[in-house]
Parts: structure tokens; C-alpha cells; sequence
């Protein structure tokens, strides 16, 4: 399949979705949902579009549709106040070198969005700040560091990440890294290493977020027991749903709730629904298989392979109802609280979404189905973005109280290297 086709199939799709959820819709609360939509404060805790920016110099003010998730039109349609562009740092860098470099790399095409679109987009660092762009009809655009391998072991560098604006950093992405453990690979520290704990106490104090996504279980339980501020799961959703080691489990969600922090749910059907996850298990074999003979058959063009790896795993998996997205975010209300859930997409990073959450203009359908289930206002209100500006103008709170000496401390701790 060409790649024109490829685009006119996914906008058939696309189509095909919003028009079968608007068929069952009540106008009436529809319209209810709209409206708050458009009032409310909407934040999302992580959006991958900021790798299609660098990798092909993407400009967020063309239109995307049937190829991306995101562009500004459709985050303007979806209410969007407030987007942590992600700065993920892929693991093949700790091999390669330029970690560092390479978020540097992505900060920079953030900022160059918000310079070639100044009426639509404005950098921001601070609650405050995602406040002033509601006021002024714009979105803010924040940045999160995805893989903590980014700060390539120097409390230096995290500072002058922070300096450049990251607000979050997830400490790991799925390799465990030379100072915390990850999910979804070997464990080497138990949790955190010294080095790794006095990271998060550094980032406590210059008031950077600490993102317990893609970590291990005793990863984000260190965090928990060390940190002064409250903590984040940027794109993570509830384990007791959907049995995968990317989501919180319920005694982690409830320390969450303790700490003051914010779980921001995944929408991606591989982290919420267990149908998908269980699929994706059965054909495991095979899949793997199947995706490395695609990848040296289309080895020398990476664009295309990106599509063709995108179209295998998406063949043969259920789809996913919208339902199921909502199921999380009850479940972590239940768990946790209603102070302490949020959105975090993850779109443009997966290669399917939920039914009627094709990309970031269907956002209003989620204040929609939390509507029909009884939510009141207030509550949806909480969880479309004011839980985590109550969390970010706490961990400034407790930066601004900080009494840790000055910007410096410990910026000559090297990670000893393993004997071999």
C-alpha cells in the first residue's frame, strides 16, 4: 500500500469512528461538553509529536490529518490549554553517544514551533504560566525529558535541561539506565542508586517533576519514599485493569494519592485494554518474525518502515471502545482520588488508539463520556488539567522553599564504572 493510500485509509477510518460515536451521541450533553471543554484548562502530560518535528522537520501549523495525531488547528479543536511535548531520547543513543545532544536537538525544534507560531503557541515553564496562555487564547507548550540516560549521569546537565525549560523528566524509558531500573528490562539497582536517589532529590529542589512512567515498581517506590514533592506518571494508566508492567498498581496509585502527585492515563489500547495486551502475547512469536524480515526488507528507507511496522501491529488486534480509556480513569478515582488523575496521550508514540480517540481534536469525547457517567463539572474540570497545575505549583512551592545550598551541589558525582 502506497503511502497516499496508506493516509486516505486512515482518514476513511478516522471518519468512519467519528461519525458511528456522533450517531449515539445526546446533543444536549454534547454540547454541555463542548462547552466545558472550551472553558476548562486542558492539559496533556505527553504528546511524541516533538520526534516527527526533529527526525523530518515537521511544522506543527500544517495540517497532519490521516498521518499524524497532531497539529495546532486540531489541538485548538480539541481544547487543548496546555501540551508536555515529549523529549525522548531513544536507548540506541547510550550505545552510540549524544543523549544529551539529541534532547538538545528536540527542545530546540519545540521553541522553533513556538517561533514560527507566536499567535498559537507560547513556551511555558510554570503553572502560571499555562494560565497566562488560557487567558491569552493560546497553547503553552512545556517539555518533558522522556529516558533519564538524557542527562548522561550529570547533575549539571539536569540542571541546564531545567534551565531550558523541562519541567519533567521520566527517569527512565524501558532500559534501565546506569542509576534507576526500568519496567521492561533487567533490573540492576533494585529500584534507585545512590546516584539515582540524589537525582531525585536535585530535582526536587530546582522544581523539576519526577516522572515514575516506564520505571519499575521498586523504582517508583524509592521515588515515593525520597521525594518532597509530588511525583507524576506522565502517560501511565491502572494495572488492576490491564495486567501490563507500564501501569501503576494499586498500592503505587495510593501512594500517589498521599504524596499529592498525579497519575495522567495512557490512551494507547496495548496499556488499557487487557484484550489487546493479551492478543498482542499470542502472536508474539510470529509478530517478531514477521517485523524483522519487514525491517531488512526496508532497512535502507526508515520513513516507509515506520508505516509498514505501524500497519503490522495493528493487524488482528481488537479495537478498543473509548469505554475503556474511562474504565482507567474511574479506577485510578476509586484507587486514588479525584485529585489525582489527568490525561497524559501519548499521541504520535502508539501506533493505534481507542475507538472515537483517533487524535488530539476528540479530546471533547472524553469530557463527554465523563459527563454521561455523572461526573460533575468540577471533577471533570480536575481531571481535563487543574490536578496537575495544583501538583506543578506545589513541587514550585517546594523548590522555592528549598534550602539545599546553591545551584552546583554535587555536580562532580560520576557514576563509577562495573568492573569487568
Amino acid at each position: 500500500m502506497n503511502k497516499l493510500n496508506f493516509s486516505l485509509l486512515l482518514i476513511f477510518t478516522v471518519s468512519f469512528v467519528v461519525t458511528a460515536v456522533a450517531q449515539q451521541r445526546d446533543e444536549r450533553l454534547w454540547k454541555r461538553a463542548q462547552e466545558l471543554q472550551r472553558r476548562a484548562i486542558v492539559v496533556d502530560g505527553h504528546n511524541d509529536i516533538t520526534s516527527f518535528m526533529t527526525d523530518e522537520d515537521y511544522d506543527l501549523g500544517v495540517s497532519s490529518t490521516g498521518k499524524y495525531h497532531t497539529d495546532i488547528a486540531r489541538m485548538k479543536q480539541g481544547g487543548v490549554t496546555a501540551q508536555f511535548f515529549a523529549v525522548y531520547v531513544d536507548r540506541k543513543y547510550v550505545k552510540e553517544g549524544g543523549s544529551a545532544r539529541r534532547a538538545l536537538d528536540m527542545i530546540d525544534q519545540v521553541y522553533r514551533a513556538a517561533e514560527r507560531h507566536p499567535n498559537d503557541i507560547m513556551m511555558a515553564t510554570s503553572a502560571a504560566d499555562i494560565r497566562r496562555a488560557e487567558r491569552e487564547g493560546k497553547i503553552a507548550a512545556l517539555m518533558g525529558i522522556e529516558g533519564g540516560h538524557a542527562i548522561e549521569n550529570s547533575l549539571s546537565a539536569l540542571r541546564d535541561f531545567y534551565r531550558l525549560g523541562i519541567r519533567y523528566m521520566t527517569l527512565t524509558h524501558n532500559n534501565t539506565n546506569d542509576w534507576a531500573d526500568a519496567c521492561c528490562d533487567e533490573a540492576r539497582h533494585a529500584g534507585l542508586s545512590e546516584f539515582g536517589k540524589e537525582v531525585v532529590r536535585e530535582m526536587n529542589r530546582i522544581g523539576m517533576f519526577i516522572d515514575i512512567s516506564h520505571v519499575s515498581d521498586e523504582t517508583m517506590n524509592d521515588v515515593l519514599d525520597i521525594t518532597s514533592a509530588p511525583v507524576i506518571a506522565s502517560h501511565s494508566s491502572a494495572r488492576a485493569l490491564a495486567d501490563h508492567r507500564r501501569n501503576i498498581p494499586d498500592d503505587v496509585l495510593r501512594r500517589v494519592a498521599k504524596n499529592g502527585g498525579v497519575v495522567m492515563v495512557n490512551f494507547f489500547p496495548g496499556f488499557i485494554d487487557q484484550q489487546v495486551i493479551d492478543a498482542t502475547k499470542a502472536r508474539a512469536a510470529r509478530y517478531e518474525a514477521e517485523l524483522a524480515k519487514l525491517r531488512e526488507q526496508i532497512k535502507d528507507d526508515p520513513k516507509r518502515l515506520d508505516e509498514e511496522e505501524n500497519k503490522l501491529y495493528r493487524a488482528g488486534l481488537p479495537v478498543t471502545p473509548l469505554s475503556k480509556l474511562i474504565d482507567h480513569i474511574d479506577h485510578i478515582v476509586k484507587v486514588a482520588g479525584i485529585d489525582h488523575v489527568g490525561l497524559g496521550s501519548d499521541f504520535d508514540g502508539v501506533p493505534i488508539l481507542p475507538e472515537g480517540m483517533q487524535d488530539i481534536a476528540q479530546l471533547p469525547n472524553i469530557t463527554y463520556e465523563l459527563l454521561r457517567r455523572g461526573y460533575n463539572e468540577r471533577d471533570v474540570r480536575k481531571i481535563l488539567g487543574e490536578n496537575l497545575l495544583r501538583a506543578f505549583a506545589e513541587a514550585e512551592r517546594v523548590a522555592n522553599s528549598s534550602s539545599r545550598g546553591v545551584s552546583g551541589e554535587g555536580s562532580l558525582r560520576r557514576i563509577t564504572p562495573a568492573a569487568k
